[in-house]
C-alpha cells in the first residue's frame, strides 16, 4: 500500500472520477482518493498504468510520491490565485462596457458590438469550464457541472441572452475561487496537525552532538533534547528533569513534569531543563509516526453518506439534464399559450426556464462539503488526543448503544496496593508469614496484583529473596499459582483454585480483590488488594447514561469486588471473573442481541485486543505505546482518561449533525430555486448565486466541526 499526492485536482466529483475509473483496472487491489487532503492511497504493482489511467480522465492532475510533510507555508491568497484574479478582473471590466453601453451595441448590425464586447468576457471567464467540458465530452463522460454550465450559459447566447451568459459563467468563476480558498483553508488547518513531525533530531557521537534527521537515528543511541525543542523519537531519559507539553498527543493542555529512567514520546515538547535520552524506537516506529499514520489514512475509510452523495451524483446529473430538457421542450408542445423563448410581455421562455433549472442543479455543495465535514471531524477529534481510524468509525461511534469497560486500567488506575493481611489463626501463621509465601510463589510473575504482593513484602519485611528456595512454579491459567518453597507446597490464587484443589475454607466471598493461601494443602489465610478508581471514572459512566448510552463492566475479579466497583461507578450490569476468552463470548452475546445500535468496547489495549478486535467500535485507551492497541482498534485513545470515550461520542454525533445540515440545506434550497425557475420567477442570476452561495456556505459549516 502506497500513497501519492495528487496536484491540481480542484473538484470533488474530478476525485470520485478518479477513484471509479482506477479501481477498474484489474492490477488495483485497492484505491481511495481523499479530495479533502489531495491524496491517493492505493495497492497495486504498476503504478504506472494507474498514471496512464488519471491522465485520461483529468490531464491536468499530476500523480507524485508523498514526500516528508513540512510545515504548512502561509501564502497570501492574492499570489495563490492570481491568474484567476486576472481573469475575473477582465470579465468585470468588458461586462460593465457591455452593460452600460448596452442598447448601443444591441443596436449595431447583426448585434456585432455586442458580440465583440460579451463574447469575449464570456471566453476569458469560462474558458477553464468550457476545455473542461470538451475534454469530458470527448471521453464520454458528459454529466458533470463543467457540462451544467456549459450547456445552460451557450443556451443563454443562443436565445440572445448573453449579459446573463457572461455573468453566470463570471459568478461560477468567482464561487469556485471561494470554494477553492475555503477548501484550501480546511486542508491546511488539518495539515497544521503534521507540523508536529520533528523536523530534526541532537544526536550525541563521542562527547559531540550532531543535527541529523530523525529518520537517521537507531535504538540505543543518545539524544539530546533542549528547552523549546521537539522531543523527535521515543526513548527514556538518561539525564535530566523537564516539564513537557503533551497537546500535540493527547490533546492535554497542562505540561507534565518527567525525570529521569522515564518515558518520553516523540512530538513532546520540552518546555523547561535539557534532556539526555536513549532512543527506543526507529522513527518510522515512534509514536507520532502512528499518529500521523492515522490522521492521514483516516479519510480513506468512507462513511456511508459519503459513498452515498458520491453515488447519488453520478445519477442525479443526468437525471436533471434530462428533466430541464423535457421542461424546454414539453410546455410549449402541448400547453395553450406558452412558448420556447420570451415575450414581450414579460412571459418567461420555457427555454430560459430549463436553463435557470440547469444552473441551480450542480451537486458541488454536497459532493464537496460532506467528505470535508468528515475529514474535519477526524482532525478535531485528533485535536482532542483521539485518533479515529476512518470516518466509518465515526459514523459508527453515532450509533452507539452500548459501551463496554474493562475494569483494570481502563476504569481503575491498575494501581495494585495490599490493603489488608488475614491469617487464619488455627495453625499459627501470621501476617508475615502469609505475606512471604504469597511473595515466593509469586516472584517470577508480571501481573498487576503479583506486583503489589512483591512490593509489600519488600516494604513490611525488608529482606530480599532467596531465590534457591524456590524449586517449582506451576501456573494455573484464571485460578493462580501452584508452587514449592523448600519443603512446603503452596497454593496463592483466587476462590476456584481452593475449589478445585478441596481446601477448606471459611469464606468465599470477600469485597475487593482477594488472593488466598494454602501450605501444605491447609487454608492459611488471604490477602486483599486494592485498587483505585480513576479520577473521571464515575464521571464518565453518568455522561454516557445522559447520552442514552448503557454500560456494561468486565472484569476477571471475584463477583463482590466487582459488584463494589459498579456500585460506586454507577454501573448496573457487570460480569465477573472472566477470562479474556469468556470477554470475547459476553461481546458475542450483546452483539446478537443488538438490532438497532453498535456496541463499543474499551480496554487498555493489551490483553483486550481479542475483545478490541470483534467489537462494532474497539477502543483502545491510553495505548499509545501498544502496537497491539494501535493495530487492533478502531479508535486510540491517547490519555488514561475514560472521559475520552464520551468526547469521542459527542465529536462524532456533532460531526454527522453538520454533514446532514449540509445535505438538508442544499437539497432545499435546490429544491426551492428549481421550482422558481421552472415558475418562471428565478433569473439566471440568482440561480448561479444561490448554487455557488449554498456551496460555499456548506464548505463553511463543514469547517465548524474542527473546533
Amino acid at each position: 500500500m502506497k500513497k501519492y499526492q495528487l496536484k491540481n485536482i480542484d473538484c470533488a466529483s474530478c476525485a470520485a472520477k478518479i477513484e471509479e475509473g482506477v479501481a477498474k483496472l484489474e492490477q488495483v487491489k485497492f484505491v481511495s482518493v481523499n479530495f479533502a487532503n489531495s491524496t491517493l492511497q492505493i495497492d497495486t504493482p504498476d503504478i504506472e498504468e494507474v498514471k496512464q489511467k488519471i491522465k485520461e480522465i483529468e490531464p491536468e492532475v499530476i500523480v507524485e510520491e508523498m514526500q516528508n510533510e513540512k510545515p504548512v507555508e502561509s501564502k497570501n491568497i492574492l499570489k495563490e490565485n492570481k491568474d484567476e484574479l486576472i481573469r475575473i478582473f477582465l470579465t468585470v471590466l468588458l461586462l460593465a462596457v457591455g452593460l452600460i453601453f448596452e442598447k448601443l451595441i444591441h443596436n449595431t448590425p447583426y448585434h456585432i458590438a455586442e458580440y465583440l464586447v460579451f463574447l469575449p468576457a464570456y471566453l476569458i471567464s469560462g474558458w477553464g469550464v468550457l476545455r473542461g467540458a470538451f475534454r469530458s465530452i470527448t471521453k464520454g463522460k458528459v454529466f458533470n457541472e463543467h457540462f451544467l454550465m456549459t450547456i445552460a450559459t451557450a443556451g443563454a447566447i443562443a436565445i440572445d441572452a448573453m449579459p446573463e451568459a457572461v455573468t453566470v459563467m463570471l459568478f461560477y468563476v468567482v464561487g469556485e475561487l471561494f470554494q477553492d480558498i475555503a477548501v484550501n483553508r480546511s486542508r491546511k488547518s488539518v495539515k497544521s496537525l503534521l507540523e508536529i513531525r520533528p523536523d530534526y533530531a541532537n544526536l550525541k557521537i563521542n562527547g559531540d552532538v550532531k543535527r541529523i534527521s530523525p529518520t537517521e537515528v537507531h535504538p540505543g543511541q543518545i539524544i539530546v533534547v533542549k528547552p523549546g525543542e521537539k522531543i523527535p523519537l521515543d526513548g527514556i531519559i538518561k539525564e535530566g528533569n523537564s516539564f513537557v507539553d503533551t497537546s500535540a498527543l493527547t490533546g492535554e493542555s497542562v505540561p507534565r513534569a518527567v525525570k529521569e529512567s522515564e518515558t518520553v514520546l516523540a512530538g513532546m515538547i520540552n518546555k523547561s531543563g535539557m534532556l539526555t535520552i536513549e532512543v527506543t524506537k526507529e522513527f518510522g516506529e515512534s509514536s507520532i509516526s502512528k499518529i500521523l499514520e492515522l490522521v492521514e489514512n483516516a479519510s480513506g475509510k468512507k462513511a456511508e453518506t459519503e459513498k452515498f452523495i458520491t453515488t447519488f451524483a453520478r445519477y442525479y446529473t443526468p437525471v436533471v439534464v434530462i428533466g430541464a430538457l423535457l421542461l424546454a421542450v414539453i410546455p410549449p408542445l402541448f400547453l395553450a399559450g406558452q412558448t420556447f423563448t420570451d415575450l414581450p410581455t414579460g412571459q418567461v421562455g420555457w427555454i430560459y426556464r430549463a436553463l435557470v433549472v440547469l444552473v441551480i442543479s450542480c451537486p458541488c455543495a454536497l459532493v464537496i462539503s460532506i467528505p470535508l465535514g468528515y475529514f474535519g471531524g477526524i482532525g478535531g477529534a485528533s485535536r482532542r488526543g483521539i485518533l479515529v481510524k476512518g470516518s466509518n468509525y465515526l459514523d459508527a461511534l453515532t450509533k452507539i448503544k452500548t459501551v463496554v469497560f474493562d475494569k483494570t486500567g481502563t476504569l481503575t488506575k491498575g494501581e495494585f496496593k495490599v490493603t489488608e493481611i488475614v491469617p487464619i489463626n488455627r495453625d499459627g501463621y501470621k501476617e508475615e508469614d502469609i505475606l512471604k509465601y504469597a511473595a515466593y510463589a509469586e516472584a517470577n510473575s508480571n501481573h498487576p496484583i503479583a506486583k503489589s504482593i512483591l512490593d509489600a513484602y519488600k516494604n513490611k519485611i525488608q529482606s530480599r529473596f532467596n531465590r534457591d528456595e524456590i524449586l517449582e512454579v506451576k501456573e494455573i491459567s484464571g485460578q493462580g499459582i501452584h508452587a514449592k518453597v523448600n519443603s512446603d507446597e503452596i497454593m496463592v490464587g483466587n476462590d476456584k483454585l481452593l475449589h478445585l484443589e478441596n481446601i477448606e475454607h471459611d469464606k468465599c466471598d470477600v469485597e475487593g480483590t482477594v488472593v488466598h493461601i494454602a501450605i501444605n494443602k491447609k487454608y492459611a489465610g488471604y490477602i486483599v488488594i486494592s485498587d483505585s478508581l480513576k479520577e473521571e471514572a464515575a464521571e464518565t459512566i453518568t455522561e454516557l447514561h445522559k447520552l442514552k448510552v448503557n454500560t456494561v463492566m468486565l472484569t476477571g475479579d471475584n463477583k463482590s469486588a466487582a459488584e463494589a466497583y459498579a456500585k460506586k461507578l454507577g454501573i448496573k450490569e457487570f460480569y465477573s471473573e472472566l477470562l479474556p476468552e469468556n470477554k470475547v463470548e459476553h461481546i458475542e452475546k450483546l452483539l446478537s442481541t443488538m438490532h438497532d445500535g453498535k456496541v463499543a468496547f474499551v480496554g487498555d489495549g493489551i490483553n483486550d485486543a481479542p475483545v478490541i478486535a470483534r467489537a462494532d467500535v474497539g477502543i483502545a485507551m491510553g495505548a499509545l505505546g501498544s502496537d497491539a492497541a494501535v493495530e487492533t482498534a478502531d479508535i486510540v485513545l491517547m490519555t488514561d482518561s475514560p472521559m475520552q470515550v464520551v468526547k469521542s461520542i459527542e465529536v462524532a454525533r456533532r460531526t454527522r449533525k453538520i454533514v446532514w445540515q449540509n445535505i438538508g440545506f442544499a437539497m432545499g434550497v435546490k429544491l426551492f430555486f428549481i421550482l422558481l425557475g421552472a415558475f418562471g420567477v428565478a433569473t439566471m442570476w440568482e440561480a448561479v448565486f444561490g448554487d455557488m452561495g449554498v456551496a460555499i456556505i456548506a464548505i463553511l459549516n463543514a469547517m465548524r466541526v474542527m473546533k
